[in-house]
């Protein structure tokens, strides 16, 4: 058996070089060397294979080294905190948007059904950023409106419209009464009732 015990490379190049005339010397049989031959062969190409996978290796470090060449690695974690930083505010503010925007919807939807004659005048009654921070929006934004009424009904737009009573037939239409008459009339049209 063929021990091989690891020496300087330049030591071992002179007893890599295997010839059969050597082993031939040695009064070894062509089967022996042969034998021999195949063994030193495997042992040289698994050493030559593993060689050139650490060249390889060595070669990629390198390249990947030099692309590293002249950048500030401080100077580049700063940029990505940055960015990072830069992308969760921006992501705040999308989700604050977002809020905002249904808030808006939900308070236009919910004030829709008090009939306010405007409700950007509704607005100044209202604490909007309680109501924003509210857990149940629906239902104090309908507590809210609620009270603005109650308190100030000449924001809201009456329901029950007044019905205009016309004159009581047979009797003699003076002029105020005819003046009354047209005033009816304009207001039924109005409210398009005939």
């Amino acid at each position: 058996m063929v021990t091989h015990r690891k020496q300087p490379m330049a030591e071992r190049k002179e007893h890599m070089i295997l010839k059969t005339e050597d082993l031939q010397k040695q009064g070894l049989n062509q089967d022996q060397i042969n034998y021999v031959m195949a063994a030193v062969g495997k042992e040289v190409n698994a050493l030559t294979a593993e060689r050139d996978n650490y060249k390889s290796q060595l070669d990629t470090a390198q390249t990947t080294l030099k692309s590293f060449e002249g950048i500030n690695v401080q100077e580049l974690q700063g940029k990505i905190t940055q960015l990072t930083n830069d992308m969760a505010a921006k992501d705040n503010e999308y989700k604050k948007q977002l809020a905002d925007r249904d808030f808006s919807d939900l308070l236009k939807e919910t004030a829709a059904g008090f009939k306010p004659r405007d409700l950007k005048a509704v607005m100044p009654f209202l604490d909007i950023e309680k109501l924003k921070a509210s857990k149940n929006q629906e239902s104090d934004i309908k507590s809210a409106l609620e009270a603005v009424k109650k308190d100030n009904a000449y924001l809201f737009q009456d329901v029950s419209i007044p019905r205009v009573v016309s004159g009581t037939p047979g009797t003699e239409p003076s002029k105020s009464e005819d003046t009354k008459t047209r005033a009816n009339e304009a207001l039924r049209s109005i409210f398009g009732r005939e």
